[in-house]
């Protein structure tokens, strides 16, 4: 075929004719002479145009080729040696396996934009030649001779992207400075494509590898875990969902949980569970400003600290280490993932709830308090900026702060200096206490504005009773005191609780709550039990379907117990 699909002189019955127009014809002789025995159906894949549908014909013609092997084969050292490493390492298997099974490499393409192919034609004398200068003459004849019309391959332009963009061929400053670099981060599906041929193009050209590490990353796939794709029309627009969600909450959803080298299935949920995280850290900001006291300077900490700045601060100093490990190890979803339990659990809904009667108090413990808060948001910020560098800027421009800009403030590191362990436990251990109560009280119905005295008994008594005020604001207590009385137990590591049951509810309304809730219960269970005792239910639904109804059964076991158990204390 010619370029535009028609067939060539060659055939001069045919010649000039549109593919499809020559199809028929050849058809019709084959029939016509008694050469066609028959005509089948057969479906096959066909190459088509995702924008136009047209079919792409295979079609030999003269190219451009790189030999590869002498190319090759110093690339493959440096991955072997170590000198070049993937994370994770099991990725160096696909590298290899293109690597010493390649081909020559075609670069010449059809295309319309794209680095010319440095090939020029005498058309006097038919000379070829090779060569850097723009405007050649003939070698032989001295006639001007005419460039070739394609352009390199896209890859093979791309493969020269750690140097060309430094000043190469030239010797600049950037170039000395910046090549090699330390480590490339990209997808699995173009390590041979990019790659492989940075590595090799580096090598040669430079002398010397690009970079050290290939970290490589897993796709972004659609909910139904396709590629997205412009011929399936599945591809999300970013900017569509910055708008919606923000350019943070975008990030953070793409980095949060994401182990390197595996793919992710994007969803709405997901954006909106890190918009929401954002909108916490925003919420916390807020609160720690409108409490914010004067005096305070960024980055230094209060002579006195309560047991609860122990605790924050040692769990702080805790993250900073975990978070340096993993960013070491290219661990970045799990990393996130740390600093997402630390700032949301531990600062956000514990760390500030503890905070308030000291804020609220005024004087030097508001003052200490708003001073630790202030520190550990600031410096938190640093190890968050990463991950959501826009809402941690704002922020740290309205906390007070050393530097201009938080980029240009120190990354947090763990020294082990904010260490207080056995401050940290015992407050571990009030707040173990406090989640049991609130648990208890859940599983009870009981209104948080119904107080009730906590009877303690430990060996560490005297530690809950001075951290009193926890159990007055987190688990509405009215009152903490040692021994214990008739009622409800709760029970931890360390302590034995018992409230006594008439200061937590009605007993008789009680009774007659948990008594229509148990029949509820029991009317669903059998009604579950029933579709799954049934032979055809089981065999014909689908399995989610039955195995949904599995788990209901369960939890509705679950509840039945614990109403048996609560009805056995209000006895």
């Amino acid at each position: 075929m010619t370029p535009d699909a028609k067939i060539t002189a060659d055939y001069p019955k045919y010649a000039g004719m549109d593919r499809y127009e020559a199809r028929k014809a050849i058809v019709k002789d084959l029939e016509e002479q008694g050469f066609l025995i028959r005509v089948e159906d057969h479906e096959h894949n066909v190459g088509t145009c995702y924008r136009c549908s047209t079919t792409v014909e295979p079609r030999a013609s003269l190219q451009w080729f790189v030999k590869m092997e002498p190319l090759a084969k110093p690339a493959i050292e440096a991955v072997k040696s170590g000198d070049i490493k993937f994370v994770p390492e099991r990725f160096d298997k696909t590298y290899f396996h293109w690597m010493e099974n390649i081909r020559d490499w075609c670069i010449s393409r059809q295309l319309w934009w794209g680095h010319r192919i440095p090939a020029f034609y005498c058309d006097e004398c038919g000379e070829t030649v090779v060569t850097k200068d723009e405007n050649p003459v003939c070698p032989k004849c001295g006639k001007p001779m005419r460039q070739d019309p394609d352009t390199l391959d896209t890859w093979f332009s791309s493969a020269l992207w750690p140097f060309s963009t430094l000043g190469w061929p030239e010797k600049t400053k950037d170039l000395d400075f910046f090549y090699p670099t330390n480590t490339l981060v990209t997808g699995y599906d173009i390590i041979t494509f990019w790659v492989s041929r940075m590595i090799f193009s580096g090598l040669e050209y430079m002398g010397e590898k690009p970079f050290d590490t290939v970290l490589i990353h897993g796709l972004v796939r659609d909910a139904q875990g396709r590629k997205m794709s412009k011929s399936l029309g599945n591809g999300i627009d970013p900017l569509e969902i910055i708008d919606k969600y923000g350019a943070d909450a975008l990030r953070f959803a793409l980095a949060t949980g994401i182990a390197p080298g595996n793919d992710m299935r994007f969803s709405d949920e997901k954006i909106e569970a890190s918009r929401n995280f954002c909108n916490k850290l925003w919420n916390a900001a807020r609160f720690i400003l409108m409490n914010l006291k004067t005096e305070i300077t960024p980055d230094s900490l209060p002579k006195t600290l309560a047991p609860e700045d122990k605790w924050i601060l040692t769990r702080y100093t805790r993250t900073v280490q975990e978070v340096n490990e993993l960013l070491d190890r290219y661990e970045i979803g799990m990393a996130l993932g740390k600093l997402y339990d630390f700032i949301w659990d531990e600062f956000c809904d514990w760390f500030i709830e503890l905070s308030k009667d000291r804020l609220y108090a005024g004087g030097e413990p508001a003052e200490e308090a708003s001073q630790v808060l202030c520190y550990v948001m600031g410096n938190t910020l640093k190890l968050l900026h990463p991950f959501l560098p826009f809402i941690t800027e704002e922020i740290w421009q309205a906390l007070p702060h050393n530097s201009d800009t938080i980029m240009l403030a120190s990354y947090p590191r763990y020294d082990g200096s904010l260490d207080f362990s056995a401050e940290a436990d015992m407050v571990e251990m009030i707040m173990a206490a406090v989640k049991a109560l609130r648990n208890r009280r859940t599983e009870m119905n009981v209104a948080p504005s119904r107080k009730a005295v906590v009877h303690i008994s430990s060996e560490h008594i005297g530690k809950y009773l001075s951290c009193k005020r926890f159990f007055v604001r987190l688990a509405s207590c009215s009152d903490v005191v040692e021994g214990k009385t008739d009622g409800i137990s709760i029970v931890t590591d360390d302590a034995k609780m018992t409230i006594a049951i008439a200061e937590l509810v009605d007993i008789e309304a009680e009774k007659a709550r948990l008594k229509k809730e148990l029949e509820t219960a029991q009317k669903e269970l059998g009604q579950i039990e029933a579709k799954l005792g049934n032979s055809a239910f089981v065999d014909r639904a689908p399995q989610a379907v039955v195995e949904e109804q599995r788990q209901r059964r369960e939890k509705l076991l679950s509840r039945i117990e614990v109403i048996h158990k609560t009805e056995e204390e209000l006895i």
